[in-house]
């Protein structure tokens, strides 16, 4: 796409972002994803212990706790703990239904973003219960099994630099930081375009258009991550408005702040659909109308996002006048 195309896509997004409302569903995914912390973490837990030492666990996850604010850290720390401690002698059939509650637990999360990408993506849910079900449950299995493949990874790559450094010196300790930080942004980018492209109920898109807004997604959440420390500690006094609360109010405006970056990346991918005439949905090409998306039928390339604001409430309207009819 030409430079004018980006600009008109960042346009649209500045804008589309005030009329989808995604403050509120940024919050509401947050809430979500809160709700499923716990079972979520003991699913990584249980997963981890069949491959490697439970115990170790811990030990590992303070490089991913380091990324957030420090109380938001304590709080991720102590519901890992309780993990680790509970999951300890879980062993055969008891593993299994331990796992399958700890994933049906974490599905909350995967539900709520499934039902903003939705709005996003102006889709109507229309999967029956098993389907929805099952689709939240593979994408929470996905992400549990992203969240260990970065685990395994991280516990590879600081093994290869001790190893390395003693060989080779001192230099190899900013190479493998440097990989470190590009597997962590090519896992985070992978997981955020399953998301987008299994979430909504459409035709899914080809991967080449999620790359944009699942990249975007994972560096607006490492800006965040350090952005939202970095305000925490020197600027914002959540101690003293919230007292004992403050490790949960932390915690829940740096999910708040995560979801909405995610989000953006989302809403980015949806106008890219809507920029271009191309059929963006995987599978042969389709004419416009037959793609089984939204947005890839649509061609509104080139207006502004206050007009496809305008257009988009003339044909809510117009739903809306031919159900009363």
């Amino acid at each position: 796409m030409p430079a004018a195309a980006w600009r008109q896509v960042g346009g649209r997004v500045w804008t589309t972002a005030g009329f989808h409302g995604l403050g509120l569903l940024s919050a509401g995914v947050a809430f979500y994803v809160f709700l499923a912390l716990t079972p979520l973490f003991a699913a990584l837990v249980l997963l981890y212990g069949l491959v490697g030492d439970v115990g170790s666990v811990h030990q590992q996850m303070q490089k991913i706790v380091a990324l957030v604010p420090p109380d938001a850290a304590r709080l991720i720390e102590d519901q890992l703990i309780g993990a680790v401690t509970t999951s300890k002698g879980v062993v055969g059939l008891a593993l299994l239904v331990a796992l399958a509650f700890a994933i049906y637990g974490a599905m909350r999360a995967a539900s709520g973003l499934m039902s903003a990408l939705n709005i996003i993506n102006e889709e109507q849910e229309s999967r029956g219960i098993i389907a929805l079900t099952l689709r939240a449950a593979l994408l929470t299995m996905a992400g549990v099994a992203i969240a260990l493949v970065g685990l395994l990874s991280g516990g590879v790559f600081a093994w290869l630099q001790l190893q390395t450094s003693v060989l080779l010196g001192e230099w190899t300790s900013t190479l493998f930081t440097l990989l470190t930080w590009l597997a962590a942004i090519a896992l985070g980018s992978a997981g955020f375009a399953m998301v987008m492209r299994w979430g909504p109920d459409r035709r899914p898109a080809k991967w080449r258009w999620l790359v944009p807004g699942s990249l975007l997604a994972t560096l607006l959440w490492i800006a965040v991550s350090f952005g939202f420390s970095l305000y925490v500690a020197y600027v914002g006094d959540y101690n003293a408005t919230y007292g004992s609360l403050s490790a949960i109010v932390v915690f829940l405006m740096w999910l708040f702040l995560s979801s909405y970056g995610v989000l953006v990346g989302a809403l980015l991918n949806a106008e890219l659909e809507r920029q271009t005439t191309c059929d963006t949905t995987a599978g042969p090409d389709r004419p416009m109308g037959e793609r089984g998306a939204v947005l890839a039928d649509l061609a509104e390339g080139g207006l502004s996002g206050d007009t496809v604001i305008a257009k988009r409430a003339l044909r809510q309207a117009e739903r809306c006048q031919h159900r009363r009819g």
